[in-house]
């Protein structure tokens, strides 16, 4: 009798065993999604540590500053910064940043900012690099816009000498502004920059905004969206405006590495808005973000 029912607590043990690991490989894996820092803008600025761990907390696996200034990040060394990242698990991916095209009085003193620009992103840890904004000559002739071109191209050579990919972020007035009647900004930007040095981080909800179809550039200019900004109206899948099972579609195309969510408006605080984005993200079948 005892051998018995040994042999069956045995069986049992097994069976349990065999049955929590199939409930443990259907859950969903956590997706390497990441949180664009101005999203919680109101708090990072009071308590740098305490956001950082809240948004380590709410599942997010990496950052995208936008508090680069003088050498430092919202006014920590990179040294600093990257540590703090690394306490809470959450390494700085990309981050915005940059410098209006120069004239040639202030070239010079410009491509030097962006050395030192450079050697502290480096020194933190980045990978990209991100300028998210250009000056009103961009958006007033071929001209202006093809000196933008011509000075993004510079920059990317200098962060890929430090092994860090430089890369432009749009809003929506690069999809409706034309220059004459057939060049649109956002295209012309597209077709003028070397992808060697210059790659698109594409803000879905901002292109919608526009009046484009991200699904169209993806396949207009396959391999040139390496990163994603990942937004909505608010929180992510809140609007029903945005189709993002179809842009999902076209990541491949697209040449996605990595998407990055931002939340500029909120119907809830901002840890709050930015839990639920991820949280939706990580419940939507059809987003493929594999760690």
């Amino acid at each position: 009798m005892k051998k018995r029912n040994i042999l069956s607590l045995i069986l049992l043990m097994s069976f349990t065993g065999i049955f929590l690991f199939t409930l443990d490989s259907c859950k969903p894996a956590k997706k390497n999604i990441g949180l664009q820092l101005y999203s919680i803008r109101d708090s990072i600025g009071r308590d740098i540590p305490g956001a950082i761990a809240k948004v380590a907390k709410m599942g997010y696996t990496f950052v995208e500053p936008a508090g680069y200034s003088n050498g430092k990040f919202y006014g920590l060394e990179p040294a600093a910064f990257k540590a703090l990242l690394k306490k809470n698990h959450l390494p700085m991916l990309s981050s915005h940043t940059g410098q209006e095209a120069p004239d040639s009085a202030h070239l010079a003193a410009t491509m030097a900012w962006w050395d030192s620009c450079i050697d502290a992103h480096a020194a933190a840890g980045a990978k990209f690099i991100v300028q998210p904004f250009m000056g009103k000559s961009a958006y007033e002739s071929v001209k202006g816009l093809q000196a933008y071109c011509d000075y993004f191209n510079a920059v990317g050579a200098k962060c890929n000498a430090k092994g860090i990919r430089f890369g432009y972020h749009n809003h929506d007035r690069e999809f409706s502004t034309k220059l004459d009647s057939t060049t649109i900004v956002y295209d012309y930007m597209v077709q003028h920059t070397d992808p060697s040095k210059v790659m698109f981080e594409m803000d879905l909800y901002w292109a919608v905004i526009g009046g484009a179809n991200p699904v169209d550039y993806f396949n207009k200019y396959p391999g040139r969206f390496e990163l994603w900004h990942i937004k909505d109206k608010e929180e992510i899948g809140a609007s029903g405006m945005m189709d993002f099972k179809s842009i999902w579609a076209g990541a491949a195309k697209a040449g996605l590495k990595y998407g990055v969510v931002e939340v500029e408006r909120y119907n809830h605080d901002q840890f709050t808005s930015c839990k639920m984005s991820n949280d939706w993200l990580n419940a939507a079948e059809f987003v493929v973000m594999p760690l």
